[in-house]
């Protein structure tokens, strides 16, 4: 099945050419390749990825975040899937025709790919990387969480696919699994479904959107699976730095608590609306002692106002 790979940036040069030669190397034949520069300065994104060759380029004039930029480049590609792949992750051999194979099945809304960390440090002292996800998971007192978030993850070589283990807690993740959701750092969705939800929410900016939107596929009859065998590395954090600002805290809580009203509905919303009094206590006071109630609080009324 043909594929289109839309790779929305900003402003890392560096990452995004590390980004397109591995997806120009590893994609199969005739993959659509598109780059969304979104508002770069100068026009800096566009430059770069015209100059690689073989990758069609939207320039947006204004940065819009990742929402607006991953439905710009949704609206142009061509093939009956989509993936959406970070400007900071690199793709490995294979990781495609893994993904691919699953949109066989008329189900399969989307596909979750092994993510895994790609730490430069790690990799210098030669230790084994730490997963991203593993898929999404759920929980309906308002909170979403990365299977196996930071769990170690064997390699026979860092840039080849996992190597087997014989841990328990590992074995699971080795086998496809029916999952939540899929974190769109370098998600695969059928594009006819991925329109069909509505795309990605724009006005959620960015964080959580993929949440949402799977949330809506769900609803729309669509299923959702984990392949590890499709291996994405992801420089985590490289987009917006290690320590978020008091902007992105809040909209990253603002975005949180759209999530559940928006799609924890009816008799669910009455079921689990005490366990999500819990949730919000407890995380603002793991925000007080951390020194960012504030923003955290500011997010919340935020979503709660519309």
């Amino acid at each position: 099945m043909e594929m289109s790979v839309v790779i929305p940036s900003h402003a890392r040069v560096d990452l995004l050419e590390s980004c397109l030669i591995s997806v120009k190397r590893f994609a199969p034949p005739g993959t659509e390749v598109i780059v969304v520069d979104d508002g770069s300065r100068n026009g800096c994104i566009s430059h770069k990825a015209a100059a690689m060759g073989g990758v069609t380029v939207v320039r947006r004039s204004q940065p819009g975040g990742f929402c607006i930029a991953a439905n710009a480049g949704i609206a142009v590609a061509s093939a009956p899937v989509v993936e959406l792949l970070n400007d900071d992750a690199e793709v490995t051999p294979g990781w495609a025709e893994a993904a691919l194979a699953w949109f066989a099945d008329p189900r399969i809304a989307a596909v979750a790919p092994l993510v895994l960390q790609n730490d430069p440090v790690r990799r210098q002292h030669g230790l084994p990387p730490r997963i991203d996800s593993a898929g999404d998971d759920y929980d309906f007192g308002g909170f979403a969480r990365k299977r196996a978030h930071g769990w170690l993850w064997p390699l026979s070589d860092f840039r080849t696919a996992p190597a087997p283990s014989d841990s328990s807690a590992l074995a699971p993740l080795q086998t496809p699994q029916w999952v939540f959701g899929a974190s769109a750092c370098a998600a695969f969705y059928r594009r006819e479904a991925l329109l069909a939800a509505g795309g990605f929410p724009e006005h959620f900016g960015a964080y959580f959107e993929d949440v949402d939107l799977s949330f809506r596929l769900q609803r729309r009859g669509g299923a959702i699976v984990y392949e590890p065998r499709s291996v994405v590395w992801h420089r985590v954090s490289s987009s917006y730095g290690r320590i978020p600002s008091r902007r992105t805290l809040e909209r990253q809580s603002c975005n949180e608590e759209r999530v559940f009203w928006r799609n924890v509905r009816g008799r669910l919303r009455w079921k689990y609306l005490p366990r999500h009094a819990v949730v919000l206590a407890g995380k603002a006071l793991k925000r007080l002692e951390e020194g960012t109630l504030v923003p955290w609080l500011m997010g919340r009324v935020r979503a709660l106002a519309g």
